[in-house]
């Protein structure tokens, strides 16, 4: 045969949504037949799910994913081979699995060899990771390190972490002659995360001499990880295709790639080196059909936000706006409640929620998507008042405001005549601005209660850092969309979304009395003209993000950070630099049982404060 044709296809899937993922992977798959495709690359785990967590651990799960692969294995109307992921077990243990499919039955199963543990990732918790070379079967079936066989064109396997790593698969698969690599992925989203996947599927395609094929999973797969989707097909260096990202439901690409041209590339190339001897652990299948000679189907066209020079924006915009459809669809409610404070968060929060209606096309259905409530108390301002009730209407959500401050003197009344003291802000100050916070919580929870809507907590990583947040105050809610963001980056974005706006969605007119706003939790009187200021009662933002970068993130000693901060920023004396780190280890030791207590964040970045998906750390601990 001369040409092939090469398809990948995004899937959003959902862990344990057995019929839900079959239907869109059978889907796919007629999809893929329909354009007339010879190999089709699903995305990782695409059966189960691939946020599974410890259900990987169960027989029960590992049957019924064997089972629907072979339904899904039936869909195929043609000799096309396409892949399927699902945890396969194995003498007692669990493998991350790709089976290959062709006429109605599985024909081998391919295991990863490389598991990913680092950051949100805790496969080695569940899956064995399977030694190069070696091949087994189950049930007949070939199983373990494999290359499929058909018409003389050899395909092989890196199976999402095996890509990225040092010894990659592709160096011994290029040595066994393979000509297509297929690449099943379940790789999250990140802050400019795509430039490194673009760059081993197209390096590989190069330094292997063959096709590369990648797919990956697109949505909010399971609470706090957003998939981006970004499909690519390269051939020897070059991009043939590549599907959108951010979408909210899949894509399928395709691309030609001439067998002829391939094998002329392979034999000019002077790096090659091919194995000598048989290799035991090839599947010989049926062989692929080629495609007719008409056009493949035409691939989606490359949107314009992917080349904006605010790509940090655009993607943080579109990443949580897909995270917030995903869930609430996912959850069976109908939107959002936001408790809507005139500051930064909050107003933030019901950007993003505009965003994702206009990305939706439910830009008008506003009033029933998102209701946001303004909760005054004594120490509220007309500033912030204002703020909240102009992006409200700029929006066009459902707008109410109430007064708390009764129910405030209730508690403290309360406590008064139960303990015999009356409270006063000279010696209880974080009682009473605590319990203006909390007084708010109950509020929220009703109108989410009575209309079946999300709370959205609204406190960000800045905060959760230093503990700068009451418990069941403002951290109240079912998901938390900015507690992957820092303050400084949140600032700027909503500076950014008045003025520019992302790319085809416009500005947010409304949000020009929270921009002008100086951060404040508006919980302590007014001293004079002198409020409450954030950075007042913490350190300025910027410096408070780059002290956690260092001592969390990078896990410096707390001298190495005064040195890496002083060269930041050279204005700040030593003395001072060194007082916000101090601070900052005594606020972040003091505070990890509320990160515990925290509602479920969205991953936006390669770090987290999350202690589920990144960042553990002892409830209990002494100086670092």
């Amino acid at each position: 045969m001369n040409t092939i044709r090469l398809a990948a296809a995004t899937l959003n899937t959902t862990p344990l949504d057995w019929s839900g993922n079959l239907a869109k992977i059978q889907n796919a798959i007629q999809q893929a037949e329909a354009a007339q495709t010879s190999v089709l690359c699903l995305p990782e785990l695409c059966i189960s799910g691939y946020g599974c967590e410890d259900m990987f651990l169960s027989p029960n799960t590992l049957q019924i994913a064997m089972s629907h692969a072979k339904k899904a294995a039936r869909t195929s109307k043609t000799n096309m081979i396409f892949t399927l992921g699902l945890p396969v077990a194995y003498k007692g243990s669990v493998y991350n699995g790709v089976a290959i499919c062709q006429n109605w039955e599985i024909i081998g199963i391919q295991a990863k060899a490389h598991l990913a543990g680092d950051g949100v990732h805790y496969e080695p918790r569940w899956f064995k990771a399977w030694p190069a070379g070696k091949i087994s079967n189950i049930d007949g079936i070939p199983f373990g390190d494999i290359i499929v066989e058909s018409n003389g064109v050899r395909i092989g396997f890196e199976i999402c972490e095996d890509a990225w790593v040092a010894e990659r698969p592709g160096h011994r698969l290029a040595q066994e002659g393979v000509d297509i690599i297929l690449n099943p992925s379940a790789s999250h989203f990140a802050f400019g995360k795509i430039e490194t996947r673009k760059r081993f599927v197209m390096e590989g395609s190069r330094a292997f001499h063959c096709a590369y094929v990648y797919a990956n999973l697109t949505g909010n797969e399971s609470g706090r990880t957003v998939y981006d989707g970004g499909a690519m097909i390269a051939c020897c260096g070059e991009m043939k295709a590549m599907s959108n990202r951010l979408t909210m439901e899949g894509q399928l690409i395709t691309a030609d790639i001439s067998i002829n041209l391939l094998r002329a590339k392979q034999a000019a190339s002077a790096s090659r080196r091919i194995r000598e001897g048989d290799t035991l652990n090839i599947v010989t299948s049926a062989c692929i059909p080629e495609p007719l000679p008409i056009r493949a189907p035409r691939n989606p066209e490359p949107e314009a936000w992917e080349s904006s020079p605010d790509i940090k924006e655009e993607e943080f915009t579109r990443a949580i706006a897909l995270a917030l459809y995903d869930y609430n669809r996912k959850c069976g409610t109908k939107g959002f409640v936001v408790s809507l404070s005139g500051g930064a968060d909050s107003a933030a929060v019901c950007a993003l929620i505009y965003y994702m209606a206009k990305l939706t096309g439910q830009e008008g259905d506003m009033a029933n998507i998102l209701t946001t409530v303004y909760q005054g108390t004594p120490q509220s301002s007309d500033e912030t008042r204002s703020a909240a009730a102009k992006l409200a209407g700029s929006i066009g959500c459902k707008h109410h405001c109430v007064d708390v401050g009764e129910i405030v003197d209730s508690y403290t009344n309360l406590y008064a005549k139960a303990s015999g003291k009356e409270l006063n802000w000279e010696t209880d100050d974080i009682a009473l601005q605590n319990i203006q916070a909390r007084a708010r919580g109950p509020m929220a929870w009703m109108f989410a209660n009575v209309e079946n809507k999300l709370l959205l907590a609204t406190s960000n990583r800045s905060e959760a850092a230093v503990g700068y947040a009451t418990m069941d105050g403002d951290t109240c809610g079912a998901l938390s969309p900015l507690a992957g963001i820092d303050k400084t980056f949140l600032r700027h974005w909503l500076r950014w979304a008045y003025k520019t706006g992302p790319e085809g969605l416009g500005t947010i007119p409304g949000l020009s009395g929270v921009v002008i706003l100086v951060p404040t939790a508006e919980l302590r009187p007014a001293n004079g003209d002198h409020i409450q200021s954030d950075e007042e009662d913490l350190m300025p933002y910027p410096i408070l993000g780059e002290i956690e970068n260092l001592l969390i993130r990078d896990k410096l000693a707390p001298f190495e950070a005064l040195l890496a901060l002083a060269e930041k920023f050279p204005d700040e004396d030593d003395s001072s630099l060194s007082g916000y780190i101090r601070k900052f280890q005594t606020l972040w030791r003091r505070n990890q049982w509320k990160r515990e207590r925290y509602a479920p964040g969205i991953h936006v970045d390669d770090k987290n404060l999350d202690p589920k998906s990144w960042c553990r750390y002892p409830l209990l601990s002494g100086e670092p």
